[in-house]
């Protein structure tokens, strides 16, 4: 069962920037780093102590994360009034609704609170999933390293799926609200902009990239190989008592492709507002009943972390 925890929702209002030295490193976060060739986009145990004794996982309010695969300038806006704004309401209340049935499967329970974009400093530096390009200082938020590959395929490129270190101090406010839940394990998701590379198949040279779990979307031919696909995506992490990492991954939910001729300018199409908006009511004409593509993202995610 999946436990919101009521008493820190008010409390969410500013993004943790600041954290100790430690806070961040991926070295000793529970997940060892991950090179993944193609979806489903996960890391570390498939089935959790706390699935395997049937007891709760408790689950904090999705929240947005600037600058995780571009400097923050270019992501969209994420204020009060944004399409950000919009879509983490929604999402949160379906994360609020989400159930299954069976075993020792989890349970959402609904909770009606309001709650802000991104996670509080005043609560600490949550842990950092990070998913997409391996990048030239291997760095949040700096740019892709360069594809090095043949003209078909990725010939063994990878995407890097990674988690941080949470500071001491959201280490310990986490235990005492997994305390209060009476649950041994919490489940963290963050809406983010991140950065995939695509793939080119046949002599045709169709090009398509790999979003998650049997999500893989076609691109136009007129798109930019050599440019990685700027994507909103949402990555979760799946934590223990002691601030370390079970479980993480990461679901793409939109592709936002680069043209040729913008390429040739060196320059990246990045995500809008307008393409936020348009997020909230994209489908999955590939799935039976059509569903919210970022509802499918977040049933996947949820249900691969926690069983």
């Amino acid at each position: 069962m999946l436990v919101p925890f009521r008493s820190i929702l008010a409390a969410m209002t500013v993004l943790g920037l600041a954290a100790c030295a430690s806070t961040g490193a991926t070295v000793r976060s529970g997940v060892g780093d991950a090179f993944l060739g193609a979806p489903p986009y996960y890391a570390g145990a498939r089935t959790t102590p706390a699935a395997v004794a049937g007891a709760q996982v408790g689950v904090l309010p999705v929240y947005y994360q600037p600058g995780a695969g571009q400097p923050s300038l270019f992501d969209p806006r994420w204020g009060a009034g944004s399409p950000i704004a919009a879509l983490l309401g929604e999402m949160n209340a379906y994360l609020d609704s989400l159930t299954t049935t069976g075993g020792t499967k989890p349970t959402m329970l609904v909770t009606g609170e309001r709650i802000s974009t991104v996670a509080p400093m005043s609560l600490g530096v949550p842990p950092d999933v990070r998913f997409g390009c391996i990048t030239e200082m291997d760095l949040p938020g700096e740019d892709c390293a360069e594809r090095g590959d043949s003209a078909l395929g990725r010939a063994g490129q990878r995407l890097k799926l990674a988690v941080g270190r949470p500071s001491a101090q959201w280490i310990g406010f986490a235990g005492e609200a997994m305390d209060a839940g009476g649950v041994k394990q919490v489940l963290v998701l963050t809406l983010e902009v991140g950065q995939y590379l695509m793939k080119q198949k046949g002599i045709v040279g169709r090009k398509s990239v790999e979003l998650g779990t049997a999500h893989e979307v076609d691109l136009p031919w007129m798109t930019s190989l050599e440019t990685p696909v700027t994507v909103l995506q949402l990555t979760g992490a799946l934590m223990d008592r002691n601030g370390q990492a079970v479980r993480v991954g990461a679901e793409g939910i939109l592709a936002k492709r680069t043209r040729l001729l913008v390429s040739s300018m060196r320059a990246q199409e990045l995500l809008s507002d307008e393409d936020v908006s348009a997020v909230r009511t994209r489908r999955r004409e590939d799935l039976p009943g059509q569903p919210l593509a970022w509802r499918e993202a977040m049933r996947q995610l949820v249900g691969q972390l926690t069983r």
